[in-house]
């Protein structure tokens, strides 16, 4: 009390702990409670202790009576027992601490194996729901999967039984090819006109061969007959007076322009004239581009300088094989001769071909007396 009177507190304040150690381990000697150590001896003894300052020394203006009154006296040191406890309670704690760490964990882990428990329940209800559908659909799909498997029989029953068909298609079609074509050939002979034909060779009709055209013959002829096996040669004029008409069996004449002049039976008022040519589909000589298009037809008088003329036509490849033509001969005449001059045809190069050709009309008495060979009736 006395020292902080006389002296400076700021100097003793931060060596108060120091001074107390010293103390302690008799290594200071404070001197009795009446009497302070001068600060000279304090620094003699502490080399640590702060030297005197240099300069004006400021008091401090604080009445010293208001600092607690420090007892400086000797005080005994804690006891080991008491640092013991502390270091119990300590290590106490440390342990504490760490089971409560550990808890912590196993709790984390006890909360990962609840969700991990409850995922797996999930995820078993799940399964069991589709397990149950599938259980539920089995039925179904077996009855589906027996249906497919049925129609996939029946499929390739069909699919054989198409291979069959097609392959008895072929055979029918190449086995019946010559079959169709005589069906052709007969429906071509087949008279559908059913009028007096007067130029048929059968009942006198010939042909003018002074006023008809040259027939058609180069050196490709014999292959052009030949290619297809109808016949090894040309067909004359007079084939177009036959009633047997089937494709090659015609007569052809040079380029698209000709005439041929045919001699009837008798004197006959024609009425009629009938052009027959297979269609498209049955034709082979020069395809249907050899038959004649435009064409005009005149009756010849007995001098054979005289022609009247009976009309202009024209042949449709695309209609009928057999087309008939009304012929303008009014008031009637009757003609020993009727001439058809073919103007053009349907397109061919070298030649034109004739079918089959009929007169028709009403043959005269007179020329019924005049005839050897009769006409028909």
């Amino acid at each position: 009390h006395h020292c902080f009177k006389r002296g400076r507190v700021r100097w003793l304040t931060p060596v108060l702990p120091a001074l107390w150690e010293a103390e302690a381990g008799g290594s200071l000697e404070l001197g009795s409670s009446n009497h302070c150590t001068p600060a000279w001896a304090m620094r003699k003894t502490l080399p640590w202790f702060p030297a005197e300052p240099t300069g004006s020394p400021v008091i401090s203006e604080e009445p010293l009576d208001l600092l607690p009154t420090l007892d400086l006296r000797p005080e005994m040191p804690p006891s080991r027992m008491f640092k013991s406890f502390l270091s119990l309670l300590f290590q106490v704690l440390s342990v504490l601490s760490l089971a409560g760490d550990v808890l912590v964990s196993m709790y984390r882990e006890v909360c990962s194996i609840r969700f991990l428990f409850t995922a797996v329940s999930l995820l078993s209800l799940f399964l069991a729901a589709i397990w149950l559908g599938l259980l539920y659909l089995v039925s179904p799909l077996e009855n589906y999967h027996e249906r497919v498997r049925s129609q996939g029989q029946q499929l390739q029953q069909l699919q054989a039984e198409l291979d069959k068909l097609h392959k008895e298609v072929s055979t029918v079609r190449t086995a019946n090819s010559e079959r169709v074509a005589k069906l052709v050939f007969q429906r071509l002979n087949e008279d559908f006109v059913r009028k007096p034909d007067y130029a048929l060779s059968s009942v006198g009709a010939s042909i003018d061969l002074q006023k008809t055209s040259h027939d058609y013959a180069d050196r490709n002829t014999a292959y052009f007959w030949n290619r297809f096996s109808f016949w090894n040669y040309a067909r004359p004029p007079t084939v177009i007076l036959e009633p047997h008409v089937f494709p090659g069996n015609c007569w052809a004449f040079e380029g698209d322009q000709g005439q041929v002049v045919i001699q009837l039976p008798g004197r006959v008022q024609l009425s009629d004239i009938t052009l027959q040519h297979p269609p498209p589909s049955v034709e082979h000589t020069g395809g249907a581009n050899s038959a004649p298009r435009d064409f005009a037809v005149f009756g010849l008088q007995v001098d054979d300088e005289t022609e009247v003329f009976l009309g202009k036509f024209t042949f449709d490849v695309e209609k009928s094989e057999i087309q008939t033509f009304h012929l303008q001969n009014d008031p009637p005449a009757a003609f020993p001769k009727v001439k058809i001059q073919i103007l053009s045809n349907w397109g061919h190069p070298r030649f034109t071909c004739l079918y089959r050709v009929r007169a028709h009309g009403v043959r005269t008495s007179e020329g019924a007396e005049g005839s050897a060979t009769g006409g028909p009736h």
